[in-house]
């Protein structure tokens, strides 16, 4: 215990300087299942988590082919270019049949992967509701513990659950792409809802009128949906991830965005309720570990199942036997 314990102070250190290889054992141990792991991945955490929270937190997500990965390699890289420490926390769509991923973003990111001021951690979602993978707010505290002042975020894609990310960060990016008509109407209302920033990709050559008009239609939409918060109403750019051009400008609406709402006192609160939230994200987590785990339910449930797909026994009942084993 006391080996262990002295090789996680030397990584919390190696973490706390900035050193990459800490770093990725860092967050390997945090994404571990194993619960050895887990409680010295929470010790970790506590141990870090003064050194967290300055970041500038930034969730991305879009409509499939428009665009996130190559948006986040010149992003990143004008970012670099800057002065700031970039962190990309890339989550791919795991395979429902094997649990498998692609983990292709690295290879989307070229600039970025080779930049010595930037990190990117792709990881699988693991099937997460979310698009976002189980750990990956863990890992983003680790990134702000390491130096990383900036952290984005790109989820899966654009779908029900992917609101999530929202919850996460604080400044939520939704990218789409020109020709408004067809995709207005296949984009999910909730997502445009908690889009603090909307930018419009592949607004060059040809495109740049498409692009243009294309804003204009998510200008209504969101006019039509009115803003969510009293002191920030979202805008809508556009921008073009293969030229660079209007990139700065989406980073500029972001840190706006953060001034506006550090003004108006919500960007403090809002992470103090997104605290709160996490923690009941990691109780239900445990609750849900504890029925699968529990051998008394692990011997009942199959027999459970089974009356409950025959329509034998009513869902409620079987949750409130499968709760009485484990003593709630």
């Amino acid at each position: 215990m006391t080996a262990r314990h002295e090789d996680d102070e030397k990584l919390a250190q190696g973490v706390a300087k900035g050193e990459r290889a800490a770093l990725a054992r860092a967050i390997t141990l945090v994404e571990s299942r194993r619960t050895d792991h887990r409680r010295r991945a929470q010790v970790l955490l506590q141990s870090l988590l003064p050194r967290t929270g300055g970041a500038f937190r930034v969730g991305i997500t879009g409509v499939p082919g428009v665009g996130k990965s190559t948006t986040i390699d010149a992003l990143g890289t004008y970012l670099t270019q800057q002065g700031h420490k970039v962190a990309v926390l890339a989550v791919d769509p795991s395979s429902t049949r094997t649990g498998g991923s692609i983990l292709g973003d690295k290879t989307r990111m070229a600039r970025l992967a080779v930049d010595r001021n930037a990190f990117i951690r792709p990881s699988p979602s693991g099937g997460t509701l979310g698009g976002i993978a189980a750990k990956t707010r863990e890992t983003m505290l680790l990134c702000e513990a390491a130096g990383f002042d900036v952290v984005l975020v790109e989820t899966v894609g654009v779908g029900q659950s992917e609101t999530a990310v929202a919850d996460l960060t604080d400044t939520f990016l939704v990218l789409m792409l020109p020709g408004a008509g067809d995709e207005l109407q296949g984009i999910k209302k909730g997502v445009l809802e908690l889009a603090d920033i909307v930018a419009v990709n592949k607004a060059d050559g040809d495109n740049i009128t498409r692009a243009r008009a294309a804003a204009g239609e998510y200008r209504t939409a969101l006019h039509l949906l009115g803003a969510r918060l009293p002191h920030w109403s979202p805008p809508v750019l556009t921008y073009s991830a293969l030229t660079g051009d209007g990139i700065p400008d989406v980073w500029e609406q972001v840190v706006l965005h953060r001034r506006k709402c550090e003004a108006a006192g919500t960007f403090a609160a809002t992470r103090q309720a997104q605290q709160v939230r996490w923690m009941w994200t990691l109780l239900n987590e445990r609750l849900a570990e504890k029925v699968t785990h529990d051998p008394a339910v692990k011997a009942r449930l199959p027999a459970l199942e089974r009356e409950v797909a025959a329509g034998t026994l009513a869902p409620a009942l079987a949750a409130a036997e499968i709760a009485g084993l484990i003593g709630l």
